[in-house]
């Protein structure tokens, strides 16, 4: 016989959901309403004064020839971030699962670095490979590598792959660790009776039970490539040298706060939802059916 919870006050369920509906309702349905309806306007420089221009706004965007080259930045910028974050995190966490001495430290000591703001975090970046008082900066440059990211895009664009890459890193790390300690071991000793090495037990047993984890990591860790990383770009490279490090979500920052042109940024943000809806439902379409739920 099962029992159920019946409320008496039929009000009570309806007060429990409002503070999260507010939140939902201020800080994300009414930003993009803003955004949408800003996007087919034209403002002037103080905003006192709007004109409907219907779609002018968009194809403004579209043949311009810059926004490509953000839009080539940001692909390479998110695959690149998603992809180490992911593998490094994955390596830790399994070498931090391990039977080893000490391994709580280790784990401590991986968790902290999400606890620095993304600023903060590009500082650390900055005064480590800085080519004038960067310790591995002026190592490179001793080596003979002329190694300045404030005048090379490449380096720079590297650079800050590798600086929001090991923010996320953290944060992975925690999901990847709690879902391979979530493994029965009975299950991996099972596999090395059988004569599984550590390889074969790992892509035949381990990956495929972390798969839900790992397609969680996936789509949070497209998003934050795309959204969350502006606060490293800005403190790094503010986007330069020669748009080299530009994406889309420093574009919008860059045209909307710095260039004052609040039609073409709110523009330029809706273009960069749609695009976020469109890749987390493609890979919720395709990618989740290789997902194996336990």
């Amino acid at each position: 016989m099962q029992r159920r919870v019946i409320f008496d006050n039929k009000l009570l369920p309806y007060l429990l959901l409002a503070p999260q509906v507010a939140v939902t309702l201020v800080f994300f349905i009414w930003p993009a309403a803003q955004a949408i309806w800003q996007s087919v306007h034209i403002q002037d420089a103080f905003g006192l004064r709007s004109e409907f221009v219907w779609f002018e706004n968009f194809t403004a965007i579209f043949t311009d020839p810059n926004y490509v080259g953000t839009l080539r930045t940001t692909a390479i910028f998110s695959v690149s971030v998603t992809a180490l974050s992911l593998s490094v995190s994955l390596l830790l966490a399994s070498l931090a699962d391990s039977k080893i001495k000490g391994a709580a430290v280790y784990k401590t000591l991986l968790i902290w670095p999400y606890a620095l703001a993304p600023a903060v975090a590009a500082v650390l970046w900055m005064f480590i490979f800085n080519p004038e008082i960067g310790s591995l900066g002026r190592l490179l440059n001793g080596w003979g590598y002329n190694w300045d990211y404030r005048l090379n895009g490449d380096q720079a664009l590297t650079m800050v792959i590798l600086a929001a890459s090991w923010k996320q890193v953290s944060y992975n790390f925690i999901f990847f660790l709690a879902g391979l300690q979530a493994i029965p071991r009975s299950v991996l000793e099972a596999a090395s009776i059988d004569g599984a090495g550590p390889v074969r037990r790992f892509w035949s047993i381990t990956f495929p039970l972390l798969s839900p984890t790992t397609f969680f990591l996936l789509v949070v860790d497209m998003v934050y490539a795309f959204c969350e990383t502006f606060g490293t770009i800005h403190a790094l490279t503010h986007g330069g040298p020669g748009k080299a490090t530009e994406t889309l979500i420093f574009r919008v920052y860059q045209d909307g706060v710095v260039n004052n042109d609040l039609g073409g940024s709110s523009a330029q943000s809706v273009l960069l939802m749609v695009i976020l809806i469109v890749l987390t439902t493609i890979q919720f379409r395709f990618v989740e059916r290789k997902v194996h739920y336990s």
